[in-house]
């Protein structure tokens, strides 16, 4: 069966797995980046994301609510625990410098395996799309990987902005 899944699978995700390790090996290395690559990764998980969700559940009522409480705790979890050493923002230069982390290689294998697996799931068992605690838990989850990113972009946002009000004041 797993050989099956696996010869079904489009060529198109192997490229989006190839592309995720590179950008997750990438993260791994001390670097400098501009405010617009900062954003850029966590805006692409978060559209792609509920386009996911939008295709497999739509996004209505408790769907909806289930993503965005899922986020909500994703973010908050990063927000409470982000090590504000791991960033450093030159309001002169604009440069932000990054310490290098295998914290999002991990976030972006897991959002892929998950989302893989719900995939083929969904497509051997389509009635599983029916179930309600199937598809909150789902959202759920989706919601804490997006609110993950995004509660890590705040926290990188955050640290540009008070090393802007430092030099201000």
């Amino acid at each position: 069966m797993l050989q099956q899944i696996v010869s079904h699978t489009p060529i198109y995700v192997w490229f989006i797995l190839a592309f995720l390790i590179s950008r997750g090996v990438a993260a791994s290395a001390d670097r400098d980046v501009t405010m617009r690559s900062l954003v850029i990764i966590p805006a692409v998980m978060l559209v792609l994301s509920w386009l996911d969700i939008d295709n497999k559940f739509g996004v209505d009522g408790v769907v909806g609510a289930s993503w965005v409480v899922g986020a909500l705790t994703g973010a908050g979890l990063i927000w409470r625990n982000f090590d504000n050493a791991s960033i450093a923002y030159d309001p002169a230069s604009g440069a932000i410098r990054l310490r290098g982390s295998w914290m999002p290689l991990a976030l972006m294998m897991a959002i892929f395996c998950t989302k893989y697996a719900v995939a083929v799931l969904v497509a051997v068992l389509p009635a599983a799309r029916e179930h309600a605690l199937f598809v909150v838990a789902v959202c759920v989850v989706f919601g804490m990987f997006n609110g993950a990113f995004l509660g890590r972009l705040a926290c990188q946002l955050a640290v540009c902005q008070r090393a802007i009000g430092t030099v201000r004041a």
